[in-house]
């Protein structure tokens, strides 16, 4: 044997048992993602792109798009344990020339992983930078779960806002603040883990059998990217047990635009009616941009243009400017998410 071989199978070991400790708190993680996801299912919220206000939605479907793609974390930590669980005694050049390959496969056993089927002196990097992307893919889900948070919480919105104890200061300087600075600590922390798994990649291509340039970069970047990803899914998953949800600021955001927000399907019920999609879109645009330049009231408007109520009753106006459309098919997006 080599020390590699003590090494590289001992570190698999210590992998895939941290594997398995990230992988219970990303599950407590999705479970309480999924308790506010069925708490706020119907809650209605303005639904933005680009920054700027769209259509309706739920902050329940913005809870279940967390849950989705954190059991795609799970499916790929999963994937990645398995790819890191392995062990090599296999010698000098991983040619077994001096030991038996029956040992390599028996001291695998009984640690609980599996040989590798072709190994050098060492354990080929691959499989640690799929690991290490993996942690990175992770934290880069929190990132975006915590920035979302953080807009959220931006004063002109303040629809969610991280806890905030008693005693607790946001400034030290300005008394008033209520910062989400635990947010802005887990989105700091996944450049690190992302930077972090750049560096294992930078470790699979190794000369010939072997070299060292891995090992020393491995003492630093597998430790910390382990222990890092575990605190901020502690971190997050505090966050989001605590997370304060303001409904009636929700419904505030939604008619601060007058009923701007209703313009595709106010559009779409005069092509019910027949029109031409650009001859509706023109003129739901022509009150939209009156309505944004002046700050009048987009259904007001609407009422008044007689262009467009020609073709529309009262009935079918209601029906243009009713939200129920934005949650019916939200059972059918939960049944799908496997949130029942």
């Amino acid at each position: 044997m080599t020390s590699s071989d003590i090494l590289d199978t001992g570190l698999a070991m210590q992998m895939r048992d941290a594997a398995d400790i990230i992988l219970q708190k990303l599950q407590r993680l999705r479970q309480v993602v999924g308790e506010k996801a069925i708490k706020y299912k119907y809650t209605l919220n303005i639904g933005r792109t680009h920054g700027v206000h769209g259509e309706p939605s739920t902050f329940g479907l913005k809870m279940a798009l967390w849950y989705s793609e954190l059991q795609r974390d799970i499916t790929r930590l999963e994937q990645a344990r398995a790819v890191i669980a392995c062990g090599a005694i296999s010698g000098a050049v991983g040619n077994f020339a001096h030991l038996d390959p029956r040992v390599e496969e028996y001291v695998c056993e009984s640690l609980g992983l599996t040989p590798c089927p072709v190994s050098t002196q060492i354990i080929q990097r691959d499989r640690h930078a799929q690991f290490m992307s993996t942690l990175a893919v992770i934290a880069s889900s929190l990132e975006k779960m915590a920035t979302e948070i953080r807009n959220l919480q931006r004063t002109e919105i303040l629809e969610a806002e991280e806890p905030f104890r008693q005693g607790q200061k946001g400034s030290s300087a300005m008394p008033h603040k209520r910062n989400p600075m635990m947010s802005e600590r887990v989105a700091g922390l996944s450049r690190v883990v992302r930077g972090n798994a750049l560096a294992a990649m930078e470790n699979v291509a190794l000369w010939h059998e072997r070299d060292l340039t891995h090992s020393s970069v491995e003492r630093v970047i597998i430790p910390d990217s382990c222990i890092l990803l575990d605190y901020m899914l502690e971190k997050f998953t505090g966050i989001v047990s605590g997370l304060l949800i303001y409904e009636d600021r929700m419904i505030e955001n939604i008619n601060k635009t007058g009923g701007l927000v209703f313009s595709q399907e106010l559009m779409l019920v005069l092509v019910g009616k027949g029109l031409l999609r650009e001859e509706a879109y023109r003129l739901v645009q022509r009150n939209a941009m009156k309505s944004w330049a002046e700050g009048a009231n987009f259904r007001q408007l609407v009422e008044q243009d007689q262009e467009i109520m020609q073709h529309l009753s009262r009935e079918d106006l209601d029906e243009a400017f009713d939200t129920g459309i934005y949650t019916a098919n939200v059972d059918y997006i939960f049944k799908r998410c496997g949130l029942e």
